[in-house]
Formats: C-alpha cells, structure tokens, sequence
C-alpha cells in the first residue's frame, strides 16, 4: 500500500502540503495506519516501534511470516485489509487540508511526548485543528466527568478549571455535554488554554450542540483526534480517546461520575499511567457521585475540592503573594471571599466575608489601589498574578 500512495501524484501532492518540506514516506505511511487500523491498536503499535511506520505497512498488509506474534499478526492483518485502500488515505489528508487540520507526528517539535506513556497504545499521529503549541504546555490536567452533569457538578468543574486556567495550567478534556463542556468554558473564560480529545474526526462537531465552543476551543486551544477526517465517533472510540485524555493529563481530576460512569475509564488509565488521580466528593445519596465516592474507596483517589489541592496533586507550590505578610484579619477574611475568576457585588462579598457592607466597600477601595483586586461591571474579583 505504500508504494501505491508514493506512486499515485494526487496522494503525494496532498501529503507534501499537510507538511511542506518533509519527505511524505512518513506522513503517508501514518495516514494510512490511523485509517486502517482503531485508536489503541497495540499489534500496529508494536509493528511500528520495532519496523518503522513505513516498513511496518509493507510487512502487516503482506503475507510474511513474524515469528512468535504471528498469530497477532494474522488476526491483526484480518482487521487491517478491508480498510487499505489509498481512496481512504486521499480523502482523510484531502478532509484535513479542507478544515486546516493540522499533521502531528511523534518527534515533531509539537508532539505531546506524554502521550508516548500509552508504549505500544500510543497514537500514530494526531490531527489538530487549532494551535498545536499548546500540547507541549508543561503544566496540565485532565478534568472529566458525567454528560448528565447536576447543577453542583457543572459549577464545582467550572470553579475548578477556571482557577487553573487562570494560573496557566491547561485545561484537558474530552468536549462532550455536562463536566467537560463546563471545564472548557470555564478555561476559555478565565484566559487560558484549553485542549479537547474527540472520538471522530477533527472534521465533525461531536456533540453537534458544541460547534460553538469547539471554534472557541480553537481560537486559543486545540481540538484533535488520532482518527482521520471524516472517521464517525463510537462507542468503543469514545473509550480509546479517555487514554489519551489521561495521559496527555499531568493528573486526572473527577469531578461528577455515576457508578459506571465512561470517566471512571478514564480515571483508570490515568492510574495504570502512574498519574495523580483526584475525585469530587457529592452528597452521599446522589447517584451522580457514587463514581468519584467509589474511586476515593477502591482506587485511593485523592479527595479534590478546589485547584489548591489539584495544584497539589500536580507538584505545583502555590505562588507566593503579599496576603502571606497581611496583619489585618478584616483584609484576609475579604481576600477569602473574592474569586480569581466570578465578580461579585459588595453586598455578597459582605455576606461571605462577615464583615459590613460599609467596611468592605472601603476595603476594596484599599485593595484596589494596590492592584490586588479589579472592579468589573457586576462586581468585584481578585486580580490574577
């Protein structure tokens, strides 16, 4: 199949501009194992490491003899050749060039090397739409849960990311409904960076009703995909990209899960990853929490409410700041009450504070003048170092 695609033109073409200047063996030799064969594909995987992706499509779409793994081999040459057609691989780079995806390959200044933990599961390439860039962020978590998110788990995701956010961590999740679509908004609301894995092809909007936030997601993030454009998401895909979100992750935090919840899939790769793993604790007779109560139970999760804590989980030492040295306990109690990220008016921050309405109007006047707050229309907040 790879002599097919260096020898058809059109195919070339397409791949020396997916990467101008690189010698499209690679390129199109990754194309066409993200087309033949499923997310997680550990045969591919170990065929690639030990031949090269090139080599690798020569010998798995062949009938040569592998030795000890030949069975695996066999049964995974029954999976690979009834999708090894070049049409598939055109269309896939054509798909690509159509959105301005871009093409990630391992050793790329813009790879995610942490995703090279999956060993044999790792992705061949990535498709991106958006600003690769961020991938190589040095501080990042992965923030998952349920789709049929309660009012308590969206607000609790959305305090969690944008704080994070906000101090430049990267905000990782899948772009579904409920906890991640609130994780991503929050991000992108805060002023940070924030990266969604999706289960098909960077070329379709999955969930459709997330179109807007995925062009947001775009603007000042990534959208990608180890599937080729045009690839429809599954269930069993939707399963293969919470490793990703896991290991791309520096730490996985659960904010609301059931009891079979998919985030508990994805909380249990980040444990076989070795990677901090932290869940939101809920009321005990809410079924949307049993998830994160049963990980804090059978996988020693860490008990997470609030992004002190998840900057714990990541090794990162709060910064250190002038309320440290604060002698005036009315100042600290205010400073408590104000929020990195929501504006609030006076009378609230009086009721959170305990103080009088008076005395907190005259406070924030003391703390603006130092730049430790910000007035906004709504209210006031605490301003971001």
């Amino acid at each position: 199949m790879i002599d097919a695609l260096m020898n058809d033109r059109e195919i070339r073409r397409a791949a020396e501009s997916a990467r101008p200047g690189d010698e499209p063996v690679q390129t199109l030799a990754r194309a066409a194992w993200s087309v033949i064969a499923e997310p997680g594909d550990g045969v591919a995987g170990a065929l690639i490491a030990q031949l090269g992706a090139a080599e690798a499509l020569r010998f798995g779409l062949s009938d040569e003899s592998f030795g000890l793994a030949e069975k695996a081999v066999q049964d995974g040459r029954r999976r690979w050749m009834p999708r090894a057609h070049p049409r598939a691989v055109r269309d896939a780079l054509r798909g690509a060039a159509e959105v301005g995806a871009q093409v990630l390959l391992p050793g790329d200044a813009d790879w995610p090397s942490a995703v090279d933990d999956l060993g044999d599961h790792a992705p061949t390439m990535l498709w991106v739409r958006g600003e690769a860039s961020h991938l190589a962020a040095t501080s990042r978590v992965a923030i998952v849960g349920a789709r049929a998110a309660t009012a308590y788990g969206d607000s609790v995701a959305a305090e969690l990311a944008g704080d994070l956010a906000a101090g430049g961590t990267m905000v990782v999740s899948g772009g579904a409904y409920g906890i991640d679509g609130s994780a991503h908004r929050a991000s992108l609301g805060a002023g940070g960076a924030t990266v969604a894995f999706l289960a098909g092809g960077v070329d379709r909007a999955y969930p459709a009703g997330h179109q807007q936030l995925f062009e947001r997601i775009r603007s000042s993030g990534a959208v990608l995909s180890e599937l080729p454009c045009g690839a429809a998401p599954t269930k069993f895909r939707f399963l293969a990209r919470n490793r990703l979100i896991a290991a791309l992750g520096a730490a996985t935090v659960v904010v609301e899960a059931g009891w079979r919840s998919g985030s508990l899939n994805t909380a249990g790769h980040a444990s076989s990853l070795g990677r901090p793993l932290g869940a939101v604790p809920g009321p005990v007779t809410s079924a949307a929490s049993a998830g994160c109560h049963r990980l804090m139970r059978e996988y020693d999760a860490v008990c997470v409410t609030n992004a002190a804590e998840v900057r714990e989980m990541l090794g990162i030492d709060a910064a250190p700041t002038a309320d440290t040295d604060r002698t005036d306990p009315e100042q600290v109690r205010l400073l408590d009450a104000l929020s990195t990220r929501t504006a609030h008016p006076p009378v609230e921050l009086a009721r959170l504070s305990g103080l009088s309405v008076e005395r907190t109007r005259a406070l924030l006047g003391t703390l603006s003048l130092e730049g430790t707050v910000k007035q906004e229309e709504n209210g006031w907040r605490r301003a971001r170092t």
